[in-house]
């Protein structure tokens, strides 16, 4: 058996209109690859990728036998597809290909970006009627978390919980408090980075003092020795390609850490990771997808939905989802959201005003005017309103805009005195 052929198809997955006002603001997630590998006995294998990949890499490839991509670490969407193909020439589940299926649910997390408290509820809504019991989101400095977390709490079922990712941005002087007064909410479930990765001894002493699971993705060392100190109850594993991940997945066991993956994509690389997290035996918890949930269409016949929160391993050959190719080519057609030009106004409850924007070099996830902490602190919990400034072409827009351009921030005092916030950056 061999790879005679890999066909590549760039997609816009719509953002859901229950989220699409926030999302168009942030780091892209519309755009995917999808890979379409077939062989010299007419089997196909399907992959998925943000981006796409040089015709150098797909022609390592071609002429190939997908056997021999066992334990990929070239590519993630293309060993996805190899995976698929192997799966289906051996007759059996992708799991399989990886051991023993240790689970057959796998739970999966919801995602959304930071935004109003208001905005919040209706996601946890929304994602609880899809099915999910999980949602993730990285929290900004830009809203106050704890009016996120009521507003949540007030109408979130029984049961579902938030996965809070800090991204690294707290610190030891107001971390320990703030996880505390987080874990009075029923809802909160889980703390993802509330420190930076190197602060070992840090999450040693914020994992024996939280009420929640602290859960650290980002390794000073990679996932590897750190882990036998136990910094944290759970970890993370993000965007790790098959081989690395089956190596990293090994350590965990060996250690008994629960862990979970996050692969960002939608249906392909959904159901790749729900075989690999049933197979790996303590990738014990959710998993994050990300795209699937934020987006409007779906391109394959049988898309992998949770039920209460998991989703059932696949036991078909194969990944154990097919294309649909009429949606394949709808989707080709459509084109990326123009992203707004706008500013984030911030008003402090003494009636202060900071005006900003997001960093122009880093279209990230969540809204920062730098990530150097130099404009403004980190603190979640300031008592302020956010709204967005859409440019609506007027000369106070564009006056305010040049100003933050030239000086970063633009602080107006509750009497209306402006003064410049000093750009170090």
């Amino acid at each position: 058996m061999k790879v005679t052929e890999i066909e590549v198809h760039r997609i816009r997955l719509p953002y859901d209109s229950a989220r699409a006002d926030e999302l168009i603001r942030y780091y892209d997630l519309t755009g995917r690859t999808i890979y379409i590998a077939h062989t010299d006995n007419g089997l196909t294998g399907l992959g998925e990728s943000e981006g796409i990949e040089k015709e150098e890499v797909l022609d390592r490839y071609i002429g190939s036998n997908p056997f021999d991509w066992i334990g990929d670490e070239t590519s993630l969407g293309l060993g996805t597809a190899m995976y698929d193909l192997m799966g289906k020439a051996a007759g059996v589940p992708v799991y399989k290909l990886f051991g023993q299926k240790h689970r057959s649910w796998v739970a999966v997390a919801a995602w959304t970006v930071s935004t109003h408290p208001d905005r919040m509820a209706n996601a946890v809504q929304a994602y609880a009627r899809q099915g999910h019991r999980w949602m993730k989101f990285h929290l900004s400095p830009f809203e106050n978390v704890i009016d996120q977390t009521e507003a949540m709490q007030s109408v979130a079922p029984e049961g579902f919980k938030i996965h809070y990712d800090f991204t690294m941005h707290g610190t030891q002087d107001h971390m320990p408090s703030l996880l505390d007064r987080l874990s009075e909410y029923e809802i909160a479930g889980c703390f993802e980075d509330p420190l930076p990765g190197e602060d070992l001894d840090g999450y040693r002493e914020l994992k024996l003092r939280s009420k929640r699971p602290i859960v650290l993705h980002h390794f000073p060392m990679g996932a590897t020795y750190e882990v036998l100190g136990r910094p944290a109850d759970a970890y993370m594993l993000g965007h790790s390609k098959i081989g690395d991940a089956v190596r990293r997945a090994g350590l965990f066991a060996a250690s008994n850490s629960p862990f979970m993956l996050q692969n960002t994509g939608s249906d392909i690389t959904r159901a790749m990771t729900v075989h690999m997290m049933a197979a790996f035996p303590s990738a014990s918890l959710h998993f994050v997808n990300a795209t699937t949930e934020v987006s409007s269409e779906r391109f394959v016949t049988k898309p992998l939905n949770p039920i209460n929160g998991f989703i059932r391993v696949p036991e078909g050959p194969g990944l154990g989802v097919e294309l649909n190719r009429a949606a394949v080519e709808r989707l080709k057609a459509i084109k990326a959201p123009s992203k707004p030009r706008f500013i984030i106004v911030c008003t402090y409850a003494d009636g202060t005003t900071l005006y900003t924007r997001p960093d122009p070099t880093n279209p990230h996830f969540m809204h920062r005017p730098d990530w150097s902490r130099t404009l403004m602190p980190v603190s979640f919990t300031s008592p302020f309103t956010t709204h967005y400034w859409d440019d609506d072409g007027s000369e106070e827009f564009g006056t305010m805009m040049t100003q933050i351009e030239c000086d970063g921030a633009v602080l107006k005092t509750g009497q209306g005195k402006a003064s410049d916030v000093e750009n170090r950056t």
